[in-house]
């Protein structure tokens, strides 16, 4: 049973090492990639997210029927109403169909 716990924890202690390293390495990347940043490039792409927010979002309301013209629905719908209205000149409105 001993050896058991002392392998396992030897093989915790190597993993969590590797673990480390890598993350190391990868926070050496990030800072390297972002050496040459400055101020002016970081506003620069948050506008530029921003406005590629605001195009997708208004893209999704489109696709949503958000800013779907609802004035002309209502003109039509006014239309139809006045055309049915008129119907035959008897007061009989016409049935086309069956």
């Amino acid at each position: 049973m001993n050896q058991v716990l002392l392998y396992s924890t030897f093989f915790i202690a190597i993993l969590s090492l590797f673990f480390s390293l890598y993350a190391g390495v990868r926070i050496g990347n990030f800072i390297s990639s972002t050496k040459d940043l400055d101020w002016t490039a970081i506003a620069n792409m948050t506008g530029d997210l921003a406005s590629t927010k605001k195009t997708i979002q208004t893209l999704n309301n489109r696709i949503n029927g958000m800013h779907s013209p609802k004035i002309a629905e209502q003109e039509l719908m006014m239309q139809l109403l006045q055309n049915q209205g008129k119907g035959m000149p008897n007061g009989k409105t016409q049935q086309i169909g069956g």
